[in-house]
């Protein structure tokens, strides 16, 4: 049996075939399609013939995507939404969406703010008021395609929110998408709502690329696999888990390109420096894994705290438009992007017989790369050409000093289409890898990701011993990832968080820990 990995990114749409013993039978590149289906498929096809193989014989079909990114940023087909937080009277001076863009905030068709919640050891901060919450969504019937839930320290207790999910199914039916916060997010009350309103409002989108993708497959012929969808922990879900909790898809490309490099090149503790068409993407591979985001992430405007992998973005890429000047002494120096030529590179690059200069043609008149026609750029002056790889060099190392915990030299991997524009001998580097299919790392990421389980509490050391506490933790996120589709015996804890809270009363602790496991 085989299994295809696909990732669509802004550029290209990667597809690759893994045989029964992990090892790549094939991998392609197509354009990116403005319907994203079309792009997949083409790339589908290309796979198939390139490997030869029975497309009877796929057992699982796995896909990265960007549509939930893209339909946040570009504010398209997202669903509306009503908004619900208990935890009135004490977080009423911060509405819902406050801090929201306007063409965002649109999504909302009602917020309300009711009595209930609680406080950070489970005590109750407030009675919660079941007739307003009621009321509230008899208000929104027949308007809103979505419901997002949230509560005061819902992550240490989530009864209100289970009760305002009862009432809101009573009252709305069954059709209507309910997204509950302390199934998302973190502790931090707002960050928390606004990552379940936005998971809320990708509902419409979550159906399309679901359903899109499995009936894509089934119309290739490709009907006895089993789908799954990338998510930003580099690990896989089920179908019916991406419908429920889409937001978790937002950057699987980074954490798919980053499991990616592992297998290539077995390495598990390293910079992982993905380069595409228009961006380079810098994450950090930490036992294997993507490491975790500890800070707020911004998602088209808005602050969330969702799990997110901890990536570096910057305006580099294979199709970065590359501006030389030269001032009256001979000085020569030089501009790269952020401005791309992106998936049009074969049209509008030097070396496909185009008119803008672009990073690639920078690396084929230094011999870094054969792509496209060399004598076509063979009048770039040579110190041009110098000039702006010594600009692509500084871009990369100096965010490779953004992303370093230490000053010790790290393993460096390359991967991506863009990669070939990048030098070899990067400061600040014990290694640089550039294995062979690189280019395809985030699809082989998606086809041989693992399945994950987190469990996250809050905890006083001063009322259950430290040992005991992280010891049941580990259990917890070992059975999550068993109840998730992972084989028992696979499954290893691969992080764990244990950071004290300051601001707490006593000795209290966040205790995060994250487990994955083979799927059957």
């Amino acid at each position: 049996m085989y299994k295809l990995g696909i990732d669509v990114g802004g550029t290209n749409t990667d597809a690759v075939l893994i045989d029964e013993q992990d090892a790549v039978v094939a991998a392609v590149k197509r354009p990116t399609s403005d319907d994203i289906y079309t792009g997949i498929m083409d790339a589908v096809d290309a796979v198939l013939e390139a490997s030869g193989a029975d497309r009877a014989l796929i057992g699982r079909a796995m896909l990265g995507t960007t549509q939930c990114t893209n339909a946040i940023v570009e504010r398209r087909n997202l669903a509306n939404v009503a908004v619900l937080r208990v935890g009135a009277p004490a977080s009423v001076g911060i509405p819902p969406m406050v801090d929201w863009a306007d063409d965002l905030a649109a999504v909302s068709r009602g917020s309300a703010i009711i009595e209930g919640g609680f406080e950070y050891d489970g005590r109750r901060l407030a009675a919660f008021d079941e007739g307003a919450c009621r009321a509230f969504f008899e208000g929104v019937r027949g308007k809103v395609d979505a419901v997002a839930l949230s509560c005061v320290f819902s992550t240490v207790r989530d009864d209100d929110e289970r009760r305002a999910a009862e009432v809101a199914r009573e009252v709305l039916g069954d059709k209507v998408h309910l997204s509950v916060s302390s199934e998302i997010g973190s502790m931090g009350l707002v960050e928390r709502e606004n990552a379940t309103i936005l998971n809320a409002a990708l509902n419409e989108v979550s159906r399309r690329f679901t359903e899109g993708f499995a009936e894509s497959l089934a119309a290739k012929g490709i009907t006895e696999a089993e789908v799954y969808l990338s998510q930003n922990d580099g690990t896989l879900m089920t179908m019916e888990h991406a419908r429920r909790y889409p937001i978790l898809t937002i950057a699987c490309g980074p954490t798919n390109s980053i499991r990616g490099a592992s297998y290539l090149t077995g390495v598990d503790d390293a910079i992982v420096i993905d380069v595409g068409g228009t961006t380079t993407d810098l994450g950090i591979l930490s036992n294997g894994f993507p490491r975790e985001s500890g800070v707020a992430v911004n998602i088209g405007g808005v602050r969330t705290n969702f799990r997110m992998p901890d990536v570096l973005s910057i305006g580099l890429g294979g199709g970065s438009v590359v501006r030389v000047s030269e001032s009256a002494d001979g000085t020569v120096s030089a501009t790269v992007g952020p401005d791309s030529v992106g998936y049009r590179i074969a049209e509008r690059a030097l070396v496909f017989g185009g008119d803008t200069c672009t990073a690639t043609d920078v690396a084929v008149r230094l011999g870094m790369a054969e792509v496209g026609d060399a004598s076509l750029v063979a009048g770039l002056p040579l110190a041009h050409a110098e000039a702006a790889m010594e600009t692509i060099r500084a871009m990369v190392e100096d965010a490779i000093d953004v992303m370093k915990v230490s000053s010790d030299p790290i393993d460096v991997v390359l991967v991506g289409g863009g990669a070939i524009v990048l030098p070899r001998d990067l400061a600040g580097t014990r290694q640089v890898f550039a294995p062979e299919h690189a280019g395809c790392a985030n699809a082989i990421g998606s086809a041989l990701s693992k399945v994950s389980g987190t469990y996250e509490e809050l905890v006083d050391y001063d009322a259950v011993p430290r040992d005991e506490a992280l010891a049941a933790a580990r259990a917890a996120a070992i059975e999550a990832a068993v109840a998730a589709g992972a084989v028992p015996e696979t499954v290893v804890v691969v992080d764990v968080e244990d950071v004290p809270l300051a601001y707490y009363p006593g000795h209290t602790n966040r205790v995060k820990v994250r487990a994955a496991g083979d799927l059957p």
